[in-house]
């Protein structure tokens, strides 16, 4: 007599399978919100750690030539192109930057993003320069005075273009914004309206409403976007200038 040998087939069925599925989706809901975050927050810790070593490069060039990197210093001047190639050649001590050097490296936040209204085919800066103050646009004639609030520098000629800025002409470094995030593309950290920032580069979801800013002592701060561009304290203004004054006078009506 053969025995039958019953070969046991169980499995899910497909509601089990349905409710498995449900569960992980579940799951997946509630750890996506905190893998979002932990993301964010890495990306804020390295855009922290790039604007560190702009700083300490800033240190460097300060401390070779007694003055911070002009806005942009003509082929005959002692520290030529724009700040940031300034800053390559006399703070990192880099002599041939790569042709894209702006857009990589410290030079680049990983949480950055553009609308369709920044031009990216050309390139874009990731961190700009505090070159003129609380001034959107000083007038030509405080420039070639050497008397704009920033960093921009003096004007000197076609072949020298701006002189840099001495040290000894930042009233205060360690409460003077030098190099922040760029939140429209462009060279230069203006006081802009915070919708124009929100409209160019996402502002308030780059860093959780913060922006990432180093001083001309080379320290690193995350001030409130409220407070980095729309703050009229003397507390908040006074950073941006050179002589630690607040200078209402020259906001934008």
């Amino acid at each position: 007599m053969q025995r039958r040998i019953t070969l046991d087939q169980s499995g899910l069925t497909l509601i089990e399978l349905l409710v498995v599925i449900a569960i992980i989706g579940i799951l997946a809901a509630l750890l996506f919100p905190v893998l979002a975050q932990s993301k964010r927050k890495a990306q804020q810790i390295q855009c922290v750690g790039n604007l560190h070593q702009q700083g300490l490069a800033l240190q460097s060039f300060a401390a070779n030539n007694h003055a911070y990197p002009s806005f942009f210093g003509g082929r005959n001047s002692g520290n030529s192109g724009s700040w940031k190639i300034q800053l390559e050649h006399g703070g990192f001590d880099i002599s041939n930057p790569k042709t894209n050097f702006f857009e990589i490296g410290v030079w680049r936040c990983p949480a950055a993003r553009w609308s369709d209204q920044v031009q990216t085919s050309d390139g874009v800066d990731y961190y700009s320069y505090n070159a003129f103050g609380v001034e959107s646009r000083p007038s030509v004639l405080a420039l070639n005075e050497g008397n704009g609030l920033g960093l921009h520098g003096k004007y000197v000629s076609k072949s020298e273009l701006f002189s840099p800025v001495l040290e000894s002409e930042v009233a205060n470094p360690s409460e003077m914004i030098a190099i922040g995030d760029s939140f429209s593309g462009s060279l230069t950290f203006l006081r802009e309206d915070l919708k124009i920032l929100e409209r160019l580069g996402f502002a308030s979801s780059r860093h959780q409403g913060k922006a990432n800013v180093v001083f001309c002592d080379g320290h690193v701060e995350s001030p409130t976007l409220k407070f980095l561009f729309e703050d009229t304290s003397d507390a908040a203004l006074s950073r941006w200038n050179r002589d630690h004054l607040p200078h209402r006078e020259k906001l934008t009506p």
